[in-house]
């Protein structure tokens, strides 16, 4: 006697796949990345007159008694994280690092610390010194610049969220005239 094609069974599939645990699904989600930029790192003199010691001076050749003027801009995406982190107050360290080559120079480290503001994602770091104060000796410096992001002024958030670094800046700093 033939079967009828009634009474042939199809193979069951299940409608779902086997739990992982006990509960009925499981999902991984991503709230959105963080990121940040530095950009237009520079370092150079305030003089007013370029006359001395040459019209053509680089700003980059400043004198002992000169003050010199470096700027990082860090803007960071916008995001829902992102502007939670403004929102909070993170802290931003940005620290300069002088490294004097040859053997009268001297090695030096500058610290600027700004604190984000909501609905701000971008930040101008200006930071200023004069050589003679600073006791950085006439020579060439190699400036290079690192970046910490956090902690925030929360107390949830103790710790450093991201670094960065910058560098390839020269200053060569001549004695005073």
């Amino acid at each position: 006697m033939a079967k009828s094609a009634s009474s042939t069974k199809a193979p069951r599939t299940q409608a779902q796949p086997k739990q992982q645990t006990h509960s009925e699904t499981r999902a991984r989600y991503t709230l959105g990345p963080v990121s940040f930029e530095l950009s237009d790192f520079r370092i150079q003199g305030t003089a007013d007159d370029l006359s001395v010691p040459s019209p053509e001076q680089s700003p980059s050749i400043i004198a002992e008694d000169e003050i010199f003027l470096a700027t990082l801009n860090i803007r960071f995406n916008k995001s829902p994280r992102s502007a939670l982190l403004m929102c909070l107050g993170t802290q931003i360290i940005v620290n300069l690092h002088f490294e004097g080559q040859g053997r009268q120079t001297s090695e030096l480290d500058m610290a600027a610390i700004i604190v984000t503001q909501k609905g701000e994602f971008a930040y101008a770091v200006e930071l200023e010194g004069l050589p003679s104060d600073l006791e950085m000796h006439p020579g060439l410096y190699e400036v290079s610049a690192t970046v910490e992001v956090g902690s925030a002024e929360h107390e949830c958030s103790p710790f450093v969220l991201g670094y960065g670094y910058m560098s390839d800046l020269l200053l060569q700093v001549h004695p005073a005239i």
